[in-house]
């Protein structure tokens, strides 16, 4: 069985199981984690500040926070900015990767606005 070419242009996608350096793979455990879209969706937005961020998701626990912030960063899609004064103040924000997931995450809330109904 063949896949359409555009849904795996290169052969890195023509795999038999699910393979870590699968293209799709890849970008799921980019934005996979409760609360990860979220904070990627008001990162979109621009810099924002872990008070900031804390005040715009009022339900996450800021152990959730962090782990995910740690996450964000090592997957290389936040970066994290420490600004002078006192207290010292810090800032997160996304990468260029980061910013590359606007259009995924475009089509996930449109595809997910198609299912709802269902």
């Amino acid at each position: 069985m063949s896949a359409e070419p555009v849904l795996v242009p290169t052969p890195a996608g023509a795999t038999r199981r699910p393979e870590p350096d699968c293209p799709v793979e890849v970008a799921l455990a980019a934005i996979a984690g409760r609360w990860t879209t979220l904070l990627l969706r008001d990162l979109m937005a621009g810099p924002l500040g872990y008070g900031e961020l804390r005040r715009g998701l009022p339900e996450l626990s800021d152990k959730v926070l962090v782990e995910r912030l740690t996450a964000l960063r090592e997957r290389g899609l936040v970066a994290r900015h420490e600004r002078a004064g006192f207290p010292t103040r810090v800032v997160y924000e996304l990468t260029d990767t980061g910013r590359a997931l606007r259009p995924l995450l475009v089509e996930l809330y449109r595809t997910g606005e198609r299912l709802r109904p269902a």
